[in-house]
């Protein structure tokens, strides 16, 4: 398997200026830098294609949705692959229904594969007005290192139990509440929707049994104070590195190992230089989709409208898919020799973060209680 470097155009976007009561860029923040060439375009439809198109529906009673406001596209970033990963799906899923219900006024540019930067990069741009990127998919920890304290408690080790449990979560009145924690603190971006890709693993170059061989190992971790501190707690030592480097790095020794869902673990051909992934399920990959209140506002309200039902539509396709799609791709890395480790006492990893849970919720400790309760 060969890693895929996905190449596009960067669309001009539009500029803001991020206000001092918001969010803040984190001090250190590593990331890729996107390449870029020209993009192809689907052929245009002729007049007597249309007209058959017409006369078609017209016959069965049905009728083309009509275009819900001026022509707008907006940039869409993605730091995984679209094919073969659970994000990918949904950000497919999420693009098609909006351009559906737009009538096609809403073009939904999705730059997938990492080409715009790592999460931290996407963050910056978006808070710092960079104006090239509209939208983006994020994991919801990687807000904690711009002061995002609501959705911090979404990345505490062990907080979700299963599946229903996060799901229970993402469909109440607490998660708008988190949603639209950056908005209301005059960041400058909004988030539009929960999803999840399953529970995260770590995985490694050398063979391992259990918890106690991660001692001493270099574990590549993203910019997140949380994620470090639980790295630390399994006697291991946090190294921050872009996941578009991370391949490499695991190839070269600059690190050990690495966490991911298993979705992405396979879709970034991780099993060719680490094929050992211990499951542990320390967090649950849940995710959200932001975009910037520029380019909110500039919609109409029928326009914004149409993404907030594409939204909704596109989490209930990622609670659908998650799950099913998770074990077939178990299953194809079993199939085909990854040393995959079963967990079956979490305990001592539990007690192990204890330090972690207790340092990253003791400011919300009533907000954290509330999603604990949420559990079946």
């Amino acid at each position: 398997m060969k890693k895929k470097v996905l190449s596009a155009i960067v669309c001009a976007a539009m500029v803001f200026s991020m206000t001092a009561c918001g969010l803040q860029s984190p001090n250190t923040a590593t990331g890729n830098s996107g390449t870029t060439n020209a993009a192809t375009s689907d052929a245009g439809t002729s007049d007597a294609e249309a007209a058959d198109t017409t006369t078609e529906a017209a016959s069965t009673g049905d009728s083309a949705t009509e275009p819900v406001g001026p022509a707008v596209t907006l940039v869409y970033a993605e730091v995984n692959p679209l094919e073969g990963t659970i994000v990918g799906q949904t950000a497919t899923a999420f693009k098609d229904k909006v351009e559906e219900l737009s009538g096609g006024s809403i073009t939904i540019d999705i730059q997938a594969n990492g080409v715009l930067g790592a999460e931290s990069d996407v963050l910056d741009t978006m808070l710092g007005g960079g104006g090239t990127i509209d939208m983006a998919r994020i994991s919801a920890f990687a807000l904690t290192s711009y002061g995002g304290e609501k959705s911090s408690l979404l990345s505490v080790p062990f907080t979700f139990v299963n599946r229903d449990h996060f799901w229970n979560f993402a469909t109440s009145d607490l998660a708008q509440e988190f949603l639209l924690e950056p908005h209301e603190n005059g960041s400058g971006i909004r988030g539009l929707f929960y999803g999840e890709e399953g529970f995260r693993h770590f995985f490694t170059v050398k063979p391992i049994s259990g918890m106690e061989d991660l001692a001493g190992m270099k574990i590549r971790v993203s910019n997140d104070p949380i994620m470090t501190g639980m790295v630390e707690a399994l006697g291991a030592n946090p190294t921050v590195v872009a996941m578009g480097e991370l391949y490499s790095a695991l190839q070269t020794g600059v690190v050990d190992a690495a966490e991911q869902p298993i979705a992405n673990y396979q879709a970034n051909a991780f099993p060719e230089v680490a094929n050992n992934i211990i499951l542990d399920g320390h967090t649950l990959g849940a995710i959200q989709v932001v975009i910037t209140d520029e380019a909110w506002d500039k919609l109409t309200p029928e326009q914004q409208d149409v993404l907030t039902e594409a939204g909704e539509y596109a989490s209930q396709y990622n609670r659908k898919i998650s799950e099913e799609t998770e074990n077939k791709i178990l299953d194809e890395l079993k199939a085909d020799g990854c040393n995959v480790i079963e967990v079956d006492d979490i305990k001592p990893w539990q007690d192990a973060c204890k330090d972690v849970i207790e340092e990253a919720t003791k400011d919300n400790k009533e907000l954290y209680q509330k999603i604990l309760d949420m559990a079946n």
